[in-house]
C-alpha cells in the first residue's frame, strides 16, 4: 500500500508521511484522505469501522498533540457507556495519552486549574458533549487549542443538543470572524437523519444540508452497500406478524375500573396528609405514572406481565428516591398503592395459573394472561433454538416493558432452550435506577455468553459492540430512521437476522418499516448528489441572542444557558434536608416584567427586568448571572466561587506527602570530638526517692553535661513506674567539674560497660563496647557518675566504683590488709571483700550476677532443695546438671542476685511480666570457683540505680528536644515563652504510653484554632455564605494544611511517637553499634542532630500542631497562641472589623424580642441579629435578607471553644482522653437541639417547611417522654432536627457579634440553656462506642450489617457473641439513629445477662 503524501492543513504542515494502519480497508483510507483535506462527516453503516478512521486521523495529527504541546484533540460521544469503549480503542491503536471524562466523575465541580492540569497531562480527551460545552462556556477549554474535534453519532447535532450548541455558539462565531486556527471537524454516523420515515423522501436533501452546514463538514459515504458488503456483515430483515387480538374486553374493563377506584382512594389519602403541596403533587404524579404503567402492561402485554409490573414496583429494586424527595408518610402511601394494585391484579389469576403461564400459549392468550404480541416474541425466539451461541437483543420502547419481559423470558427460556435473559434500561421514566456498573456487567455477560438475550430500550441502539450478536428483534417499531438503522446494526455476526414484529393489518407501521428499509439508499444517493456543493455559512447563535462575556477569561453565558447556570449556582449554596436553595421567578405577563428572588445565602436578593415575555425568564436569569459575577459570587470563569475553593482544597489534600521524617536528638548531649585538654562539665544531681519498700536502696547519680541546661530542664521532678511502686526522680544543678582526658575515658568506659551489661544481660558484646570507647566522631558526650553514700553536698564522685571497670586479678591478689578469707575464683585467688561488691560472670550458664555477700553457713557440701522437694548437695547438683566437679567444695558459697532487668519505667500502667518479676527477686548461691569477676568494687545499689538511667535519660533527652523546639520559636518571637514541660506534652503522642500525652492540648488547640479562624473569616468575608466560609476554614485548619505548616517549620523531627525501648537506646560513649548523627540546621544559627529516620503520618503532625497551639493557649493565653500560630503561618487575629448590615425589618412582626432577650439574659444593641439567628433558609420573605447560616458558622466555633476551655480549666487533673470525650458529649447537635427544645426555642424559628414543622413536633413529643436529668438523648428513637442545634449556635454567634466579640458574655448567656453541663460523673459514651470498647476489652465478636433503604432509611443489625451466647438486635430508622438504637439494645442485653444490677 502506498504511503500518503504530506498535506498542509490550516497552515501547519503535518510532518512526514503517515502510513495508515496496515489492516485499514480501502474505503477507510479514502475517508481518511477526505478528512485530512476538509471537515468531514463519515456516513457508513454500523460495523464498518468509522472509529478506526477517526483513530487514523488522530495518528496523523499526533505530532501536534504530543506534550509539551499546548494543543489537544477531543473525542465526543453521546453516551457515557461509549467513553471507555472509544478510549480503549484509542489506547490500543495510538501512543497518545488518553483521558476519559463523564459527569459522575464530578467534572461539573472542576475549576479552571483542574482542567489546566488535565490538559497538561493528556493529549486526547474522550468525553460526553455537555462537558465540552460547559468547558467552552466557562473558558476552561479554548477552541483554538483543539486540533481535532470528533463527533461520534453526529446525527444528534440539532436543536439544543450539546453537539449543536458547541458548533453554533463557538465554532461558527469564530469561523465568521475569519479565525484560521479552528479544529478539524470529524463526524461519524450510521444515519445522518433522525426523522420519521414518512417524510424521509421529501426532506432528506434539506436535512442533510442542514447537518452539513451546522457541522461545517461534507458527508463522505460509499457509493453503494456493495462496497461495504465485502467487509461488513448485513443482517437480513424479516417481518413477523402477530394477530390483532387484545385481552378479553370485559376483563380489561373490570380490572381497569378497579385500578381507577384504587388510584382515587390513595390520591384522597394524600390530600389528607399534612405535607408540603410540592411533595403532595410529586406523590400524586408517582401514583399516576404507576397506574399508567399497570394499564399499559395490562392492555399491551397481558395480566401476568401487569402483575409482574405491580410486584416489581413493590420491591426495593424500584427506587422511590428517583422521584425526588418525598415525605416518609407519602412514600408509605405509594408503597401501599403498589401492594394493593398487586393484590387486585393477582385476583384475576390463581397462584396455579400464575405458575403455569407459558406452558400453553394459546390458553394464555384466550385467558388474557399473555397478549398475542408477547406470544409472537416467545415463538420467534424459539425458532432459533438450533443456534448454539445465541446472542439476541430485543428492542422495546418502554422501560416497564423491558423489565417485565425479562421476567417472563427468565421464567420460560431456561427450561425451553437453556438460555438466560437480562434487561437494560435507562431511568428517564423513573421506574428503576439500574446503575451503570450493573449495565456494564450485563453487557460483559452477554459478550461471553452467560446471558443470551437482553431486552433493552433505545439505550443500546448506539455503541454496543458485540461481534457475536446474531439476532435483533424489534418488539416495538423504531420511532425514527436513525433508531431503525442503529438497532439493525447491533447484529454484527455473518448471516444474522433482524426481526421486525408487526401487528396484522397495521398498514401504517408496515409502510413506515419499508421506508426505513429503503432509507440507506435514499440518504446515500442524496449525500453523493450534494458532495460537490460547499457548506453554506451559518450565523453564530450568539448573533441571535443576548449573552454576557467576561473579557479577562472569555467565559460566556447566553440567554439559553443562563437558567442552567443560575440553578447550578443556587445548588451549590448551603442547604439542609428541609430546604433546597433555588431561584424563585415571578413573571407579570401584563407588565412584561420578571423578578428573580434568590436564596438568603446569596449576596443579591432580587433582580428585576422588563422585556419580551417569550424570553423574560431567560433575560432575568442572564441579568442575575451578570450581577452575581460582578458581586464575586461567580468567578471570572462564571462558576460558583465555591467550586474553585473546593478544587483548591482537593488539590491541597492530594498533594504528595513524604511520610519519612528525621528524628532529632538534642545538641546539648552531642560533642563532635574528644578534646585533649581538661574539660568542663556542668553537674546535675539526680536523686532517686523510692516510694516503696525494697531491700536494695537506690544511690544518687550525677549527670555531667558539657553545657548548662535550661532551668526547667535541669530542675525537673518526675515519677518512674516501677513494678513495686513509684520512684520519684528529682534533678538539681550542683556546679561545675573539670576532668582530664583520662578521667573522661574512665567515666565513659564505666557507664558504657555497666549499662551494656544491664541492657544486654550478657557479657558477649561488652568487651567490644569497652574497647571502642575512645572513638571521637559525633559521639554523645555526657557522663553518668556514681556517688558515695556520704551526705555531703556537693556529693562526692565514687572514683573507686568508677575504677571497677578496670578490675584486675593482680590488684586483688596484692590485697594484704584485709582480714576476710581468700577464695578461689576463675579470676584467681582473691580476697572475699573483692567478691562482696562485684559483678561476676558464670561461664557454665553465661549469666551475670551481683554478689552481695558471703554465705557463711553454706559450702559445696551443703544441701540444696530442689523444686520437686528432693535434696541434693551443691557439689552433686553441679556435677549432675552442668557436668562440673567442684574442686573447692569447702569454700563458702556466694550470695548472688541476677542482674536487674532494664525496662521502660516511663510507661503508663506498666505491668511487669511474672517471669521477669521472679528473676529480679531471686537470689542464688554460687560456688566462687565458677565465677569470673567482671567489675569490682561496685555496690548493688549503684547497679540498681543505673538500671533506671535509660528511662531517666530518655525523659531528659525528650525535655531537651522540647526546649530546642521552644528556642527555635523564641528566635522569632522572643517574648512568647512557655514551660518546656508543656511543649513536651504537646509533642508526645499516646503511642509513647507515658503518663501524659497531647490529646487534651490537641482538643484545646483544635477548638481555639477553629474559633480564631472562623471569627476572622466571618469578619473578613462578609458577603460569603456559610459554605464558602467553611471551605476557607477547612483550607486553613485541615490536617493536610496543618501538616504542611508543621513540616515547613521542621516539627516532625521533634515529635515523640513511640514507646521507649531501652534496648534501642543509645548509650553515651558506646561506639560498638554503628550509629551516625547527621547535622541539620533549624535556622542559620541553630543546629540539631538527626539520630534516625522514621515514618510519620501527616495526621500525627497535624495533631501536634494543634497540641502546640493548645500548649501556648493554656499557659500563655490567647495572645501567645495567636503569636505561635502566626509563626507557623496561620495569620489570624482578633482585630475588630465593623459588621456591615442592611437589615430593614420591623422586628415585632417576626420575633418576640423582649421574651427572647429575657430568655438569653442579654439585651441586643442590634435586635435584627436576633431575627437573622432565628431565620431558616426556607423562610423566603424578601424583607428578611439573610438566614442564620453565617451566624451558625460563627456560633458553632465559639460554643465549641467556650465549652472546651471551660472543661479544661474546671477539671485540670483529668486524664488526656477524658477531655476529648467530654467535649464530644457536650459539643454536638443532639445536645444543642435538646437544649433548644427544653428552652422552647423551636417555637420561635422562622421557617416555611412543613416537613421541618412535622419533624419538630415529633421530636418534641418524643423529648417529653425522656427523663431530662438521666439522658443525653441516646435513648431517643428519632433524630433531632439539625435545625434545632443550628439555632443554638446561631444565637451564640449573634450575641458574639452584638457584644463586640466578648466570649464571656456569650458563655454567660448560653450556659443556662446548656445546663446541666456534662461532667465526668454524668458523661455517657455513645452506645456504639461503648459497645465497641466493651467488645475489645472482653474479646467479644461483633458484627454490623447495614442495609440502606431508599437512600434515607437504614436497617441496622448488630450481633455480639459473648461467652458462646449471641446477642442480636435490628433497628430501622435513619442510619445514625438505627446504629445508636441497635447498639443500645445489645448493650442492655449484655449487661442484664452478664452483669445484672449494673
Amino acid at each position: 500500500m502506498e504511503s500518503m503524501k504530506t498535506i498542509e492543513v490550516d497552515g501547519n504542515e503535518l510532518g512526514s508521511s503517515v502510513d495508515p494502519l496496515p489492516f485499514a480497508r480501502r474505503y477507510q483510507i479514502e475517508a481518511l484522505e477526505k478528512a485530512i483535506q476538509e471537515n468531514t462527516i463519515v456516513y457508513l453503516e454500523t460495523g464498518s469501522g468509522k472509529t478506526l478512521i477517526a483513530i487514523m486521523l488522530l495518528r496523523y495529527y499526533a505530532h501536534l498533540l504530543r506534550k509539551p504541546s499546548p494543543f489537544i484533540a477531543v473525542f465526543l460521544v453521546p453516551q457515557v457507556v461509549l467513553v471507555p469503549q472509544q478510549a480503549k480503542a484509542l489506547k490500543t491503536h495510538t501512543d497518545l495519552k488518553v483521558g476519559m471524562y463523564w459527569g459522575d466523575m464530578g467534572v461539573d465541580f472542576w475549576d479552571a486549574a483542574t482542567w489546566r492540569n488535565e490538559q497538561v497531562k493528556n493529549e486526547v480527551f474522550v468525553m460526553t458533549p455537555a462537558i465540552l460545552l460547559n468547558g467552552l462556556r466557562h473558558s476552561f477549554f479554548k477552541l483554538n487549542r483543539i486540533k481535532v474535534l470528533v463527533f461520534d453519532e453526529c446525527h444528534h447535532a440539532s436543536g439544543k443538543h450539546p453537539y449543536a450548541c458547541i458548533m453554533k455558539e463557538f465554532y461558527h462565531g469564530q469561523l465568521h470572524s475569519k479565525k484560521s486556527n479552528l479544529p478539524r471537524i470529524f463526524g461519524m454516523t450510521a444515519s445522518p437523519i433522525k426523522t420519521k420515515g414518512t417524510t424521509l423522501t421529501h426532506t432528506c436533501g434539506k436535512n442533510l444540508t442542514e447537518l452539513e452546514n451546522l457541522m461545517n463538514s461534507k458527508i463522505y459515504t460509499s457509493v453503494s452497500e456493495d462496497v461495504l458488503a465485502e467487509y461488513v456483515p448485513f443482517s437480513t430483515p424479516k417481518l413477523t406478524y402477530y394477530k390483532d387480538m387484545d385481552i378479553p374486553s370485559t376483563l380489561f374493563l373490570s380490572l381497569s375500573e378497579k385500578l381507577v377506584i384504587l388510584k382515587n382512594k390513595y390520591e384522597r389519602s394524600l390530600e389528607r396528609l399534612n405535607i408540603m403541596e410540592s411533595t403532595k403533587e410529586s406523590a400524586k404524579k408517582k401514583i399516576s405514572k404507576l397506574f399508567s404503567a399497570f394499564l399499559f402492561c395490562l392492555n399491551d402485554l397481558g395480566i401476568w406481565l401487569a402483575l409482574q409490573a405491580a410486584e416489581f414496583s413493590v420491591c426495593d429494586d424500584m427506587d422511590i428516591c428517583c422521584w425526588g424527595r418525598l415525605d416518609l408518610s407519602s412514600e408509605e402511601i405509594i408503597k401501599n398503592f403498589n401492594k394493593d394494585a398487586s393484590k387486585l391484579i393477582s385476583t384475576y389469576m390463581s397462584s396455579v395459573q400464575e405458575h403455569l403461564v407459558g406452558d400453553n400459549l394459546e390458553a394464555d392468550a384466550e385467558s388474557g394472561f399473555l397478549t398475542t404480541k408477547v406470544i409472537c416474541l416467545i415463538r420467534s425466539l424459539l425458532e432459533y433454538r438450533h443456534l448454539k451461541d445465541l446472542r439476541c437483543i430485543v428492542f422495546v420502547e418502554r422501560v416497564i416493558t423491558a423489565i417485565v419481559l425479562q421476567k417472563l423470558l427468565s421464567k420460560l427460556l431456561p427450561k425451553l432452550s437453556g438460555w438466560e435473559a437480562g434487561y437494560i434500561a435507562g431511568n428517564a421514566s423513573q421506574l428503576q435506577s439500574q446503575s451503570r456498573r450493573v449495565q456494564n456487567a450485563l453487557v460483559d455477560e452477554f459478550r461471553n455468553g452467560t446471558v443470551n438475550v437482553i431486552v433493552s430500550t433505545s439505550i443500546l441502539e448506539e455503541g454496543l459492540d458485540v461481534q457475536s450478536c446474531n439476532l435483533v428483534i424489534r418488539f416495538d417499531p423504531a420511532a425514527t430512521v436513525c433508531s431503525f438503522i442503529q438497532s439493525r446494526g447491533r447484529a454484527r455476526m455473518q448471516n444474522s437476522d433482524f426481526l421486525l414484529m408487526v401487528r396484522s393489518g397495521d398498514d401504517k407501521t408496515l409502510s413506515r418499516l419499508r421506508t426505513y428499509l429503503d432509507s440507506g439508499k435514499v440518504m446515500r444517493e442524496e449525500s453523493l448528489r450534494n458532495a460537490s456543493l460547499p457548506c453554506a455559512p451559518l450565523k453564530s447563535s450568539l448573533d441571535e441572542e443576548e449573552f454576557y462575556w467576561v473579557e479577562s477569561t472569555g467565559a460566556i453565558v447566553t440567554l439559553s444557558s443562563s437558567i442552567g447556570l443560575l440553578y447550578f449556582y443556587c445548588s451549590r449554596l448551603p442547604s439542609d434536608g428541609y430546604f433546597k436553595p433555588a431561584p424563585r421567578c415571578c413573571i407579570n405577563q401584563l407588565m412584561e416584567t420578571c423578578t428573580i428572588y434568590l436564596p438568603k445565602s446569596c449576596p443579591i436578593q432580587t433582580v428585576f427586568v422588563q422585556g419580551n415575555t417569550k424570553t423574560l425568564k431567560q433575560l432575568a436569569c442572564l441579568e442575575t448571572c451578570k450581577q452575581l459575577h460582578k458581586s464575586g459570587a461567580l468567578t471570572d470563569n462564571l462558576v460558583p466561587q465555591i467550586v474553585e475553593e473546593e478544587a483548591v482544597v482537593a488539590e491541597d489534600e492530594n498533594m504528595p506527602y513524604d511520610d519519612e521524617h528525621a528524628t532529632y536528638y538534642p545538641p546539648e548531649l552531642v560533642n563532635p570530638s574528644l578534646e585533649h585538654s581538661d574539660q568542663k562539665y556542668h553537674c546535675y544531681l539526680i536523686k532517686l526517692d523510692q516510694k516503696y519498700e525494697y531491700e536494695v536502696p537506690p544511690e544518687d547519680i550525677v549527670l555531667a553535661v558539657r553545657s548548662e541546661l535550661e532551668y526547667d530542664v535541669g530542675n525537673i521532678n518526675f515519677d518512674l513506674q516501677v513494678d513495686r511502686g513509684t520512684m520519684t526522680v528529682s534533678m538539681s544543678y550542683i556546679g561545675v567539674i573539670h576532668l582530664n582526658v583520662k578521667m573522661v575515658l574512665l567515666c565513659r568506659k564505666f557507664q558504657t560497660t555497666l549499662l551494656r551489661v544491664l541492657i544486654d544481660r550478657t557479657i558477649d558484646k561488652v568487651k567490644d563496647a569497652f574497647d571502642r570507647c575512645e572513638g571521637n566522631n559525633h559521639m554523645l558526650d555526657y557522663l553518668m557518675l556514681p556517688t558515695t553514700k556520704s551526705r555531703e553536698m556537693p556529693p562526692i564522685i565514687d572514683w573507686k566504683c568508677l575504677g571497677s571497670v578496670f578490675f584486675s586479678h593482680e590488684n586483688a591478689s596484692n590485697h594484704m590488709d584485709c582480714f576476710l578469707p581468700r577464695m578461689h575464683t576463675r579470676s584467681g585467688y582473691v580476697c572475699a571483700c573483692t567478691l562482696e561488691n562485684s559483678i561476676v560472670y558464670t561461664p557454665h550458664n553465661s549469666h551475670l550476677y551481683c554478689i552481695t555477700g558471703i554465705l557463711g553457713e553454706l559450702n559445696g557440701n551443703s544441701f540444696l532443695s530442689l523444686e520437686n522437694g528432693g535434696l541434693v548437695t551443691y557439689k552433686e547438683y553441679y556435677r549432675l546438671r552442668h557436668g562440673i566437679e567442684l574442686k573447692f567444695d569447702q569454700e563458702k558459697l556466694l550470695k548472688g542476685k541476677r542482674i536487674f532487668v532494664v525496662q521502660n519505667y516511663l510507661q503508663r500502667c506498666r505491668q511487669q511480666k511474672e517471669k521477669e518479676k521472679k528473676s529480679s527477686n531471686t537470689t542464688v548461691e554460687l560456688p566462687p570457683e565458677l565465677c569470673v569477676i567482671f567489675m569490682s568494687p561496685i555496690s548493688i545499689s549503684i547497679i540498681y540505680s543505673f538500671s533506671f538511667i535509660p528511662s531517666i535519660m530518655h525523659r531528659i533527652e525528650s525535655l531537651l528536644l522540647a526546649a530546642n523546639l521552644k528556642k527555635m520559636h523564641l528566635d522569632h518571637c522572643k517574648l512568647n515563652d512557655i514551660p518546656t514541660s508543656k511543649v513536651l506534652e504537646a509533642i508526645t503522642t499516646k503511642h509513647c504510653q507515658e503518663e501524659f500525652h497531647l490529646e487534651s492540648l490537641e482538643t484545646l488547640g483544635d477548638s481555639f484554632l477553629k474559633y480564631a479562624t472562623s471569627q476572622q473569616l466571618f469578619k473578613t468575608f462578609q458577603n460569603h455564605h456559610e459554605g464558602l466560609l467553611s471551605i476557607k476554614k477547612d483550607r486553613i485548619i485541615s490536617n493536610a494544611a496543618l501538616s504542611k505548616l508543621g513540616c515547613d517549620r521542621k516539627l516532625p523531627g521533634f515529635i515523640r511517637d513511640g514507646s521507649f525501648d531501652p534496648k534501642k537506646w543509645i548509650i553515651a560513649g558506646d561506639q560498638s553499634r554503628s550509629h551516625a548523627f547527621d547535622e541539620e540546621y533549624l535556622s542559620n544559627t541553630r543546629k540539631i542532630y538527626i539520630s534516625e529516620r522514621r515514618k510519620l503520618k501527616s495526621k500525627r503532625i497535624a495533631d501536634v500542631v494543634e497540641a502546640l497551639i493548645g500548649a501556648f493557649l493554656s499557659t500563655g493565653g490567647e495572645r501567645a497562641a495567636l503569636t505561635f500560630m502566626k509563626w507557623l503561618g496561620i495569620n489570624v487575629d482578633f482585630v475588630k472589623i465593623p459588621y456591615e448590615r442592611d437589615f430593614p425589618v420591623i422586628l415585632k412582626r417576626h420575633v418576640n424580642v423582649s421574651y427572647l432577650e429575657s430568655l438569653l439574659n442579654y439585651s441586643f444593641r442590634d435586635p435584627s441579629l436576633l431575627v437573622e439567628a432565628l431565620t431558616h433558609g426556607s423562610y423566603m420573605l424578601p424583607e428578611i435578607p439573610r438566614c442564620y447560616q453565617r451566624l451558625e458558622f460563627l456560633g458553632d466555633a465559639v460554643l465549641d471553644y467556650l465549652v472546651t476551655i471551660h472543661l479544661y480549666h474546671k477539671y485540670p487533673g483529668m486524664s488526656p482522653g477524658l477531655l476529648t470525650d467530654l467535649r464530644s458529649a457536650s459539643v454536638n447537635n443532639d445536645c444543642y437541639a435538646r437544649s433548644a427544645v427544653k428552652a422552647k426555642l423551636h417555637q420561635h424559628i422562622l421557617h416555611s417547611s412543613q416537613q421541618l414543622y412535622k419533624h419538630i413536633v415529633d421530636t418534641v413529643d418524643s423529648f417529653d417522654k425522656l427523663h431530662l436529668e438521666t439522658t443525653f438523648g441516646w435513648e431517643s428513637e428519632s433524630t433531632f432536627p439539625k435545625v434545632l442545634g443550628d439555632v443554638m449556635e446561631s444565637l451564640a454567634g449573634a450575641i458574639l457579634v452584638d457584644s463586640d466579640y466578648n466570649k464571656e458574655v456569650v458563655f454567660r448567656s448560653m450556659r443556662p440553656l446548656l445546663e446541666p453541663l456534662i461532667t465526668p460523673e454524668t458523661m455517657k459514651l455513645h452506645p456504639a462506642r461503648e459497645l465497641t470498647e466493651l467488645c475489645q476489652k472482653k474479646h467479644y465478636t461483633i458484627k454490623r450489617d447495614i442495609n440502606s433503604q431508599n437512600g434515607r432509611k437504614a436497617s441496622v443489625t448488630i450481633e455480639v457473641e459473648a461467652n458462646g451466647v449471641k446477642y442480636k438486635h435490628t433497628s430501622t430508622s435513619d442510619k445514625r439513629t438505627a446504629i445508636r438504637m441497635a447498639s443500645n439494645e445489645v448493650l442492655k442485653s449484655l449487661k442484664e445477662t452478664n452483669w445484672p444490677g449494673r
